[in-house]
């Protein structure tokens, strides 16, 4: 097989995001968009892999790391500028070439190779990857002779009435033979409106030379949708997202209303799983199979395992074993450990804290710093107190213990195995196995007291 490369054109600002981070490293579905066209190239099984970067450089570089090279384009003068900066590092190597932009996610590697074969099979020196468009205002067209071989591209503003009726338009992709890019490169000019060198001039030089021309016309138009300004941005990220639920929903999870679920793109469920509407799961989580997640969730780059049930509530960073449920409105924090038919309800916050198996977090509690064992029962209101003004520190309670409602733990301490902490106390002082801490107040009641309050109820 001839060797393939691919050039990866990232180099614009993007004014018309209108935003201080560069247009390429705008995120869809988790993911930025440079970072979804490498994605989908690199499943291609490339031999090189060449990006184009000027503005924002060092984060594209950073966003994509050791995966490509790369070559800068100081001054935007045009695509057909942009690709001769590869010229140094793919200018002798035999083979074929594509060119893809970095605005354009939406690009399937089942595309790309299809591309590659088509060309192959028509030995061209350039092949075009085109669809046909719904609406082909703005797009440059595809000019086929009555044979349908392609005559030219012409642009909008170039266009007749007849052409303009065209509705097969140039999708911004081309394979091209290699050295026949690179050499014809070196003839193209500036001559236009825009003062710019432009790749598209490089398909007359090869149609003059007599070279063969082709052009792929794929299925799915909406697979080219670059993104100029917030709007293309916002459209692409639907078609992303209705991509990834419609992967899942085939793979026997359950969303209730996809159009209101939006789930990243590296995102794995298993099956039998059910997804409430509103929900949002990002990063590098993975739900298991037969879980449950309530409506308006978020789910931040956790691990939840088999039958789990999530109620209306916000995780990040954590991990819960089976059986296991929490919410309504509850939040873990980072580093935290929820073990099997371990039971956290409404309004329960856990920071870094492991809590054991069977353990039951009913309601209003906080929880930091903890390690909490099997089959303890936390009443509501209950508070670990972590942090003394400069340093945290960690509190750890025994198995089958009872902390009883209204509670406060002061950190650093220790509650041993089947201890009894009763209600409304405050506990400083570590607790021995079988015993019963108490620190409050013994009550006192005043006999009459209420007729000297100034009001009559």
């Amino acid at each position: 097989m001839a060797v393939r490369n691919t050039i990866i054109l990232a180099a614009g600002k993007g004014t018309r995001m209108k935003s201080k981070l560069y247009k390429v490293l705008h995120r869809i579905c988790g993911r930025t968009m440079v970072d979804h066209v490498l994605t989908q190239v690199e499943k291609t099984h490339m031999d090189n892999v060449v990006t184009v970067v000027g503005y924002g450089a060092e984060d594209v570089e950073r966003e994509l790391g050791d995966r490509t090279k790369y070559v800068v384009q100081e001054k935007q003068l045009g695509t057909g500028d942009a690709v001769i900066k590869a010229e140094p590092l793919l200018a002798n190597v035999e083979g074929t070439t594509m060119v893809v932009s970095g605005d354009t996610p939406l690009f399937t590697s089942e595309t790309f190779e299809k591309l590659f074969k088509y060309h192959e099979e028509k030995q061209a020196a350039v092949t075009i990857l085109t669809s046909k468009a719904p609406d082909p205002t703005g797009y440059g067209r595809i000019v086929r002779n009555d044979l349908g071989i392609v005559e030219k591209i012409v642009e909008q503003k170039d266009a007749s009435k007849e052409e303009q009726a065209i509705n097969e338009i140039n999708t911004g992709v081309y394979v091209f033979d290699n050295q026949a890019l690179f050499e014809s490169l070196h003839q193209i000019n500036n001559d236009n409106a825009q003062g710019e060198y432009y790749l598209t001039d490089v398909i007359e030089i090869l149609k003059n030379a007599g070279r063969i021309i082709a052009a792929y016309q794929m299925a799915d138009f909406y697979e080219s949708m670059g993104v100029n300004d917030r709007i293309a941005l916002s459209k692409a990220t639907k078609v992303m997202q209705e991509r990834i639920n419609n992967h899942h929903m085939t793979e026997g999870v359950s969303i209730i209303n996809p159009e209101d679920t939006y789930i990243d793109v590296d995102i794995q469920i298993g099956s039998d799983t059910v997804i409430e509407p509103g929900v949002q799961i990002h990063g590098k989580t993975t739900i298991g199979s037969n879980c449950r997640i309530g409506a308006h969730s978020e789910i931040i780059d956790c691990k939840l395992h088999d039958n789990i049930h999530v109620i209306s509530s916000y995780l990040q960073e954590s991990e819960m074993l089976d059986n296991s449920n929490i919410g309504p409105y509850s939040h873990l924090r980072p580093q935290s450990i929820i073990g099997e038919h371990v039971h956290l309800g409404n309004f329960v916050e856990v920071k870094k804290a492991q809590i054991d198996e069977g353990t039951k977090v009913g309601h209003l509690t906080y929880i930091g710093n903890a390690h909490l064992g099997r089959s303890i029962n936390v009443g509501c209101g209950v508070i670990f107190a972590n942090y003394d003004g400069k340093n945290k520190h960690n509190i750890t309670v025994g198995d089958a213990s009872f902390i009883g409602s209204n509670s406060n733990l002061i950190a650093p301490i220790t509650v041993a195995d089947h201890s009894f902490i009763a209600a409304g106390s405050t506990i400083t002082d570590d607790v021995k196995e079988y015993d019963m801490a108490i620190a409050r107040a013994r009550q006192t009641n005043k006999p009459g007291y209420y007729k000297k309050l100034p009001y009559d109820g």
